[in-house]
């Protein structure tokens, strides 16, 4: 049996780890000053006109109207009154208790050109007071030197602050360029980002050594996403698209890991079909295939009741029940196992040798160690790459550090030099140090141009 780790090997990882990211902190990543300046003022400028305009819609006429001095241009709770019941549009998704949603995903199904300005200001007043501002306030002679924390999550995770460089916006395209546009390399360099691929699903593995997932995850022509889109949607694997197959692992598979139930996925997947105008690999609209499936709408949300056969809800919850009780069987006997002995104890020991106690829910329990874990493998591999650029002298520094991903700032001459260094130590060196990593580990890597911004990055090849 392969030995876990000890609260020594803990003790030492976290003390290096702090050591290591105190160095991350003082390289810091430079900031483009001249572009930061003019997003500033071009962002307030699109602020204040976007603001008049919607202050003189007739959307806004009536919001005043309905609630006189109560008007709250932020409260959600109102616009959902004035769009559902004033103005009469149709409400596509509702809460459990039968309001009307009016989060931002909720939104943006609706195609209603004032939600669509509303929704744009509110990202646009986001940017500038949260990411922009923020950046601006802690650069310090062109240079961004955000703080790495190792003390504060549960799950000995890290955490960032002044400003927070681990929540820069990037499935927002819009908010992606307008943020990321900020940092470049020093000069003749390249913004290099290399991380884990499914690194939680791996080290989920490394504990429950489900003979099902690990097939999926040492398997290449295998791939569980795909499966289980087409299982959600009624598909046939060579019907699922890439779009569909994204969908399978954010809307399903991921949730379900994290301890989310069909009640979440099934809205989730269902608006997904509209919100991405999600087709077949043969063009035909996804709606228009499951209604040939027999599946019209997407049923009642309410707990209490059960759903109803032919609704998406029902069939969603099928497939939960065939994910947890037949094709991953094993990981969820480990799942109940896990947490009786957490129930007995009110602690248990990550395999790098922390221990997590107090109070915690069940998907906390069974999520932290997994979680931890992760993290822990990118620690392990940060610190040892900086030990091999200080080893082989290299001017490569890195720069910031997002729970699974390492961010350099990589000369063009040492670039594939540093390529070949961070395989070798996230997929090899660190299997060697930690035998109990049961699954052979990859790396993606993203770089910019030379001289480019961390905006432009695209996929390259590793190894």
């Amino acid at each position: 049996m392969i030995a876990q780790a000890t609260t020594i090997d803990a003790y030492k990882l976290m003390h290096e780890g702090v050591l290591a990211l105190a160095q991350v902190e003082a390289n810091g990543m430079k900031i483009d000053l001249n572009y930061l300046d003019n997003a500033l003022k071009e962002n307030s400028k699109k602020i204040a006109v976007l603001s008049e305009e919607i202050k003189s819609d007739k959307v806004v006429k009536v919001w005043k109207k309905r609630f006189g001095t109560k008007t709250n241009l932020d409260s959600g709770d109102q616009l959902g009154k004035v769009l559902f019941d004033s103005l009469g549009y149709e409400c596509k998704e509702k809460t459990d208790k039968g309001k009307p949603k009016t989060d931002i995903g909720s939104l943006e199904t609706l195609d209603i050109p004032f939600v669509k300005k509303y929704l744009y200001l509110k990202k646009l007043k986001k940017a500038q007071a949260t990411y922009l501002k923020g950046i601006k306030r802690e650069t310090c002679n062109g240079f961004l030197h955000p703080v790495f924390n190792l003390h504060i999550a549960q799950t000995f995770r890290s955490s960032s602050d002044s400003p927070n460089f681990q929540n820069l916006p990037i499935r927002d395209p819009m908010m992606a360029e307008l943020i990321r546009r900020c940092f470049i390399p020093r000069k003749g360099g390249r913004i290099v980002e290399t991380d884990y691929s499914g690194i939680e699903v791996h080290a989920a593995a490394w504990y429950h050594k489900d003979p099902v997932m690990l097939s999926y995850i040492c398997d290449p022509s295998k791939d569980m996403h795909r499966d289980m889109a087409a299982q959600c949607y009624k598909l046939s694997t060579k019907q699922v698209t890439k779009l569909i197959r994204y969908c399978g692992k954010n809307k399903f598979v991921f949730p379900q890991f994290y301890g989310d139930w069909y009640l979440s996925c099934a809205p989730a997947l269902w608006s997904s079909i509209d919100q991405l105008k999600l087709e077949t690999a043969k063009g035909t609209p996804l709606k228009e295939h499951l209604a040939k499936k027999g599946i019209y709408d997407l049923g009642s949300l309410n707990p209490k009741v059960s759903p109803v056969k032919g609704t998406f809800v029902h069939h969603i919850m099928e497939v939960q029940e065939d994910f947890w009780g037949r094709r991953f069987k094993i990981y969820t006997d480990w799942k109940n196992d896990w947490w009786e002995s957490y129930r007995r104890t009110g602690k248990f020991q990550t395999l790098t040798g922390f221990e997590i106690s107090g109070w915690m829910k069940r998907n906390e329990v069974i999520n932290y160690p997994v979680q931890g874990v992760a993290f822990h493998c990118l620690l392990w591999s940060l610190i040892n790459l900086q030990k091999q650029l200080k080893k082989y002298k290299m001017k490569t520094k890195i720069v910031g550090q997002i729970h699974d991903s390492i961010v350099s700032d990589v000369p063009d001459k040492e670039f594939k030099d540093y390529l070949e260094i961070s395989n070798e130590v996230m997929t090899k060196k660190i299997v060697k140090h930690w035998p109990w990593i049961i699954t052979p580990l990859e790396v993606e890597a993203e770089a910019s141009p030379v001289d480019g911004s961390w905006f432009e990055k695209k996929a390259i090849k590793v190894a």
